[in-house]
Formats: structure tokens, sequence, C-alpha cells
């Protein structure tokens, strides 16, 4: 079966047609004249310019009906109907439908289930009650991917530094921008969508990734400039967890270390997460966005993966959010193992999927 990449969000993504709809309106707006401060600092905070005051009048819209949207949450959320909080960020300008539409809601392939080497480390092994690979030095800053849906390509970099680091000790930023421009012969489309299994097979083919420093992120696709003279890490193999067992995805984190996973990043609350556990019982099982789940836990009683996302720190938890755990809403596990290591060496990564979340991640040979 012919796979389809996942097609992440675009950050800055502007859908002419669907702006087109907000702003012929805009010469009659109501807008709440006693937020005119908060829209100006809005704006400057996060470098908000528009081509025109039609423009900006159709954004301001937006951002009230998004503003209103999150106030009414959280007011909610104080009255125990909500288990997390929203917070308005950069993209408080944007429709829900773009939003959502910048995401292409694609399932995994079907041979994802067929991967030849399922995960069978640790099973019935006892696992600690926390696990938080920050804590442990294996998880590199958090980044934003920008109006490039190449989620899939950090997806995947940070599963492999993961490994590189709890192998050899060092914390190495490796390059999206060289899997966004280098593996395109093994499905992906650079800024329009790809699979963290496709970029590790990449890598092991290969034999190598750069570093993120020798090859930066570009937001865009260029031609492949790789060169084994800065190679950072390379991947020996990856496999898959079981599809839809969060037990196996916890025991992988727990000895396998950051594990890339694909989510359903399309809910409209979704995108202005700020804190607590998300549960949002509209998500679907449909993978569109591929993160990293570095850890998990459990906070007010509610137990929770911790997923690392590409959004940039005004996102969430200084980038982070808290995914509900064994709710079988959440998380829908498909997890592949692959091995990464510091150059000329490998090591492994365990990459998985899930359809909020599903992983992926590296594991040590």
């Amino acid at each position: 079966m012919k796979r389809k990449p996942f097609v992440c969000f675009r950050h800055g993504l502007m859908l002419a047609s669907l702006l087109l709809v907000s702003l012929c309106v805009g010469a009659a707006a109501m807008l709440d004249s006693r937020l005119d401060d908060h829209w100006e600092l809005w704006k400057e905070t996060h470098g908000k310019k528009y081509a025109n005051e039609v423009e900006d009048v159709g954004r301001r819209e937006l951002w009230e009906k998004n503003l209103m949207l999150i106030t009414m949450h959280n007011l909610e959320a104080s009255m125990g109907l909500h288990t997390y909080d929203l917070g308005m960020n950069h993209m408080g300008d944007l429709t829900a439908e773009e939003i959502m539409q910048s995401y292409a809601t694609l399932s995994p392939p079907a041979d994802i289930q067929r991967a030849p080497s399922p995960f069978a480390g640790a099973s019935g092994a006892d696992v600690p009650a926390t696990v938080d690979w920050r804590d442990r030095g294996c998880v590199t800053s958090v980044k934003m991917q920008g109006a490039c849906g190449s989620c899939w390509a950090f997806s995947a970099a940070g599963a492999l530094e993961g490994q590189l680091a709890k192998t050899t000790g060092k914390l190495v930023d490796l390059s999206p921008q060289n899997l966004v421009d280098c593996s395109g012969k093994y499905g992906n489309k650079g800024c329009n969508g790809g699979f963290m299994s496709s970029a590790f097979q990449y890598v092991i083919d290969n034999q190598g990734i750069d570093s993120d420093a020798s090859y930066p992120y570009r937001a865009q696709v260029q031609q492949c400039l790789y060169n084994p003279t800065y190679r950072a890490a390379n991947c020996s193999s990856y496999r898959f967890l079981p599809e839809a067992d969060e037990q196996a995805l916890k025991q992988a984190l727990a000895t396998i270390g950051p594990i890339s996973v694909g989510i359903d990043a399309t809910r409209p609350k979704f995108a202005f997460y700020r804190s607590g556990v998300y549960n949002d019982p509209t998500c679907t099982q449909k993978v569109n966005h591929g993160v990293l789940a570095v850890g998990y836990g459990t906070l007010s009683g509610q137990d929770y993966w911790l997923v690392k996302n590409s959004w940039g720190t005004h996102f969430g938890d200084e980038g982070y959010i808290r995914m509900t755990r064994n709710k079988k809403i959440e998380i829908k596990t498909t997890m592949s193992l692959s091995r990464a290591g510091a150059s000329p060496r490998p090591n492994s990564p365990l990459k998985s999927n899930q359809a909020t979340p599903k992983p992926h991640t590296a594991e040590p040979p």
C-alpha cells in the first residue's frame, strides 16, 4: 500500500481563501475597545505585522474570538470541568480552520503495524512511576518548525538525540534540515509531511546525520547538503511498538529513552494548551502531527504522557504538553525501535506512532 506522509501544522501559514472570508467583514467589525492595549502588546510580543488595516482588523476579530474560547474554557476548568488550562499564544490570530487544515489528518500507513521487529523489551518489568528524560540530560531545547510541515523531522531527530546522549553522555542537537532536504526518496516530502520511520531508514542507509550546528534549520526545502565530515550520529535499526498498547509505551519510555510519537493535533483547544493534563474527548485516532514523548507521570491524580512539541516555547508549558494516559483517548501506540549512536559507532533509537501520541524512540545497542 502506498504510504501517505504526516502533513504537519505550519506556523505562520496564511490561508488566503480563509483569510478573505474573515477580512471581508472587517469594516463592520465589532471590536472590544477595552482590549486595544492588549492587542497591541500581543502583536509586539509575537512580532505580528499585517499588510494593512483591513487585515489587522480581521486578525483582531479572530484573536478576540480565540481569547473568548480560552477565557470560557478556563472558567469551566476553575469549576472542575476540565483537567487543563488554556492560554493565549502566537497562534491567537488564526482561525480554527487554518489551524486544523494546516495539519493533514492522515492515518498511518497500513503496513506500519507489520514491521518485522516488534518491540519486545521489558514486558512485565517493574518501571518507575515517573520518568522525565530531561532530568537525565537526554532532551535538547524546544525548537520552532515555523511555516514548514517538518514535525516528523524534529520528532525523529529528537529520538536520535536521546539515544546519542544516553549512550555517549553528549547532548547534541541533530539536524532536522538534513532530514527535510535529503530523505525524499524514502517517501518524505520535506515541508509537506513525512514519517519518522522513513527518516530513521534514511539515516541508516546514509550512515549518519549531521549536527544542527553544521546543517542549520531553514524551514524550507533546499538541495541536500549532507556532509559526512560533520556527521554527529547514526542509526542502525528501528522497530514498532504494539498498536494501542500504553503499557508497552510506558516500558519503552522507562527503559529505552525519548520516543517519537504521532498525535491528533487538530482539536481547536490543542493549540492553546497551557498547563494541566490535556484530555479532549473529541480527540480522534488519526495521526497527523509528529512529536517526541520524553516521559510520563501523574499530576493531581491524572496520569499523563510528557510530550515535547516543535512549535516553540510559546506553545504549552515552555513548549511541552502533558497528554492524558491510561484512558485510550489521547494515546494510541505504534512504536518503532531504532539504534542511534555517535558517528561512526551506532546505538539505537525507538520509534512509535500513536493517534494522540504515537511513539518513535531510540534504544541502546
